[in-house]
């Protein structure tokens, strides 16, 4: 099992500038690669370049500048040219599937944020000094780095990364583990049905209220926002310092909201895994259900468009994301792994217009009269509308379950 920790690093004010030249000079080799395969593939001869190409040429890079890129881990930017790759093959796959292709991009400095070195030991050393009560991270060009290391590491240290968000360094590990010890069986199943109104509701009918940390925080985000609108959009070297405090205010309020949904959604995920054994869940298309509606055409009038509910969808598509569904279920997903639970994904179709009664489920729209109550037309079994979707969530996984197991 591969676990992923994240630390918080204290680089002195020469590390920080080092981070911040390592971070600079992978960007520059991102761009150059790229720009590569775009005059290959321009030319007449329509030459096609792969990783082990432009992997090839590392040596010779390193040796024509040896004060930028010479200075840093070989296998970090074997890294990020295996970035660059993953991209291509990314876009020849949406272009085969028909999807929108999106060709990848050059990145600015500001939105290159991570580094990545593919085995501890090679141009990075995590705890490099063992010795010391305080971990340190050492990399190759930087040094040694404190870390507030706030948890253990378990296992072995695959790879390392670093990562920059605002003013503040991260290290980012992977370590392998052995299977975890499961957590004691409670003889508990559940099934959750997520929502707007509330986070979640369970089949026992209880509910998790919804944090909505986005609209908590909408007001001063707003402010920020408008406040760095004010600015001219010039390159980062050129802004002032009141521009770069504008900056750092927007981003630290994104962050802070980024925070405390993740807290929200592990906090409600342990509790499930604590209490349940199994736990069954809707299957959501979250990519499709925020989708833009697409304009609609009037036929008397050229170039004009009818109404197509766009504002309202906008409304429901930011209430979505606040809430933070995909990112939840796969937090539940993993602590599940870990502790030894069973989670399933069922089918979300009619799961709230299904009637519960064992002896109906009659489905139909007007079981659902309103967005929270359920009224079935066939027995009159009344009930909140997420709770009977949550129960109907749970038969469905359980269903799932025992064709697995049988």
């Amino acid at each position: 099992m591969i676990r992923a920790y994240t630390f918080l690093m204290r680089p002195t004010v020469g590390q920080t500038q080092a981070l911040g030249e390592m971070l600079r000079d992978h960007c520059s080799l991102y761009n150059g690669a790229l720009q590569e395969r775009r005059d290959a593939y321009r030319h007449v001869s329509k030459t096609s370049i792969k990783y082990g190409m432009q992997s090839a040429q590392l040596k010779d890079i390193r040796a024509f500048d040896p004060e930028r890129q010479g200075r840093w881990s070989f296998s970090s930017q074997q890294a990020t040219l295996r970035r660059l790759d993953k991209a291509f093959a990314a876009f020849f796959r949406r272009v085969k599937a028909d999807e929108t292709p999106g060709y990848p991009r050059f990145r600015g400095v500001n939105w290159f944020d991570t580094v990545d070195f593919p085995k501890d030991g090679d141009g990075v050393r995590w705890n490099s000094t063992p010795h010391d009560p305080v971990t340190r991270v050492r990399f190759q060009g930087v040094g040694h780095v404190k870390v507030n290391q706030h948890r253990p590491v378990v296992g072995k240290v695959k790879t390392v990364s670093v990562k920059r968000e605002g003013r503040r360094w991260y290290v980012v590990l992977t370590a392998e583990q052995g299977e975890p010890e499961p957590l004691a069986p409670t003889g508990s199943v559940v099934g959750i049905d997520m929502g707007i109104a509330n986070f979640l509701a369970d089949s026992n009918g209880g509910f998790v209220p919804n944090p909505r940390h986005g609209r908590q925080a909408a007001a001063k985000l707003e402010a920020a926002q408008q406040a760095l609108s004010r600015f001219p959009r010039v390159r980062r070297d050129k802004r002032t310092a009141n521009h770069q405090k504008a900056v750092r205010k927007v981003a630290g309020l994104h962050r802070k909201v980024r925070c405390q949904r993740l807290d929200h959604a592990h906090k409600t995920a342990l509790g499930l895994i604590r209490e349940h054994d199994f736990v069954a869940y809707e299957d959501l298309k979250i990519r499709n259900m925020v989708k833009a509606p697409a304009p609609k055409t009037d036929p008397d009038q050229p170039g004009a468009f009818l109404p197509n509910g766009a504002a309202a969808k906008a409304g429901l598509n930011k209430s979505i994301n606040d809430a933070g569904w995909g990112v939840f279920l796969t937090i539940l997903t993993s602590k599940a792994e870990s502790a030894g639970r069973t989670v399933i994904a069922v089918d979300p179709r009619n799961t709230s217009r299904t009637c519960p009664r064992p002896t109906c489920g009659h489905v139909a729209a007007e079981n659902r009269t309103t967005q929270e109550k359920f009224h079935c037309v066939a027995c009159g079994h009344t009930a909140h509308a997420d709770t009977v979707g949550a129960v109907n969530v749970l038969r469905a996984g359980l269903v799932r379950r025992d064709a697995r197991q049988g």
